[in-house]
């Protein structure tokens, strides 16, 4: 099949609802424990295989996706405790990626690195797990994460296409709430797997999720044909980042959406056909918006 009957079948699902089965995800689970000594791996090994078989062979939606359609998702489990004979701490690396129109490229969508994960797995344990109720943190991170990664994805396709998905993903947040280990309540801080299924479905920050539409599916998708029209519409989607950023700088869905798009960004206005006006506009944007990596986007016009 190729790529633009690909997307066009997607795009067709988000519109019509249509509701049949297929595992929606093709996602490389890869467990780490080199900072974990004298313990036996095989716990290790069976807990890769677990995450792999959970995010993979279950079915997370009512959409059908193809073979050639599923989410190219990774998850890299750092173990970098062993707390007792079943309990691990560590960090969760997510990264999700969509396909562009017409090309080999595919673009990330987030990237985001879920520190001091804590839970429980015995040996050959199966994940189970039950929309609306905490059974353990593993699987209800994994949950969540499976159900973030289908809202940023269809978000990228349908103007707020992926409603439903963040909405799935705050019930594992809920249902969290009485969870000992720490991520999902608000008060815990800013930056943690509440606040960014909080930040993503609040209207006020609605600019951020116009942006994915319009800057992967109006911008990146159209390039292939119209270069000049498709950058066009990632120029305006990051007038919509701006306004957010305004009404609120330190949001944490705004950091992740930099981390994920920074050096997208930095590619696609470094091209000297772009018209030196159009370049400035956007690094005095950046710069503005992202001033850590302010001299990142300096580069695009070959300053400091």
């Amino acid at each position: 099949m190729t790529r633009s009957i690909t997307i066009a079948l997607i795009v067709f699902l988000l519109v019509q609802g249509t509701k049949v089965s297929g595992q929606e995800f093709n996602c490389l689970v890869n467990v780490t424990s080199q900072k974990v000594e004298g313990t036996d791996k095989r716990v290790f090994e069976s807990l890769q295989n677990a995450m792999y078989e959970f995010i993979n062979n279950r079915k997370w939606s009512n959409y059908n996706i193809k073979t050639e359609e599923k989410l190219e998702a990774t998850i890299l489990l750092t173990v970098n405790e062993r707390l007792g004979s079943d309990e691990f701490r560590g960090n969760l690396n997510v990264v999700l990626r969509r396909p562009v129109f017409n090309s080999a490229y595919n673009s990330v969508l987030l990237n985001y690195v879920d520190k001091g994960f804590q839970f429980r797995y015995i040996e050959y344990q199966p994940l189970d797990y039950s929309d609306g109720t905490f059974t353990s943190n593993l699987t209800s991170v994994l949950a969540y994460y499976a159900y973030v990664f289908l809202g940023y994805y269809f978000d990228s396709f349908s103007p707020y296409g992926g409603g439903p998905f963040f909405e799935k993903a705050q019930e594992v947040v809920t249902s969290a709430q009485n969870a000992p280990e720490a991520g999902w309540k608000a008060y815990e801080g800013e930056k943690n797997r509440y606040w960014l299924v909080s930040n993503l479905l609040n209207p006020a920050y609605s600019g951020l999720r116009d942006f994915s539409y319009n800057y992967h599916r109006l911008g990146l998708d159209q390039m292939y044909e119209k270069v000049d029209a498709g950058r066009t519409s990632i120029t305006e989607s990051l007038t919509s980042v701006q306004k957010v950023y305004n009404a609120r700088p330190g949001l944490f869905s705004l950091q992740l959406l930099f981390d994920a798009k920074r050096d997208e960004i930095i590619n696609i206005y470094g091209d000297e056909r772009v018209p030196p006006m159009e370049k400035n506009s956007v690094v005095n944007m950046m710069k503005e918006m992202d001033p850590a990596n302010g001299s990142k986007y300096a580069s695009i016009v070959g300053t400091k």
